[in-house]
């Protein structure tokens, strides 16, 4: 190989990852609707079907949060595992006073019936049971690895808070 198509083939390579790198991740927060409803809709979905809630607390301002989403739903273990025990849903916090009274009523009322889980940062994760009660808040900062999240970490956090584990002490 000549070092002219080396260096080709090196440039077109190098260009490939730049421009899957820069690709935009999905937007998977509804910044629409009212959160606190949001968390009702899916305890009601929850109580029939013996799972637990998941709250993602963040936003579509968050990359953290992004990254996360985009992992749960393309690791086909752990979206069947989620599938299999939670309804799980992306709740979105704007930080800014510049979204409106009304909306940053909601804001505080959600953090607040969520206990407050904004101390650890975004995003961060409320299980709930099928009541509603706060069963364990997550600071994803653990799930973590690299610039990215660990498969393992993610699959032992929700193994761990599954209504089975929970409810059997194991």
């Amino acid at each position: 190989m000549t070092i002219r198509k080396i260096i080709v083939t090196s440039i077109a390579v190098l260009l490939g990852t730049f421009v899957y790198a820069q690709t935009p991740l999905k937007k998977v927060y509804d910044e629409t609707i009212n959160p606190i409803e949001q968390i009702d809709q899916a305890l009601s979905k929850a109580k029939g079907k013996h799972k637990y809630i998941v709250c993602q607390v963040g936003g579509n301002w968050c990359p953290w949060c992004l990254r996360f989403a985009d992992v749960i739903t393309k690791d086909k273990d752990i979206a069947q595992l989620i599938a299999n025990n939670f309804e799980y849903i992306h709740v979105n916090y704007n930080p800014r006073k510049s979204a409106g009274a009304e909306k940053n009523a909601q804001a505080e009322a959600m953090l607040k019936r969520l206990g407050n889980p904004s101390r650890f940062g975004y995003p961060v994760f409320v299980v709930l049971n099928s009541k509603g009660d706060v069963l364990h808040i997550q600071d994803s900062s653990f799930l973590e690895e690299g610039q990215g999240y660990s498969k393992d970490k993610v699959i032992r956090f929700f193994k761990n808070w599954t209504p089975q584990a929970v409810e059997s002490g194991k």
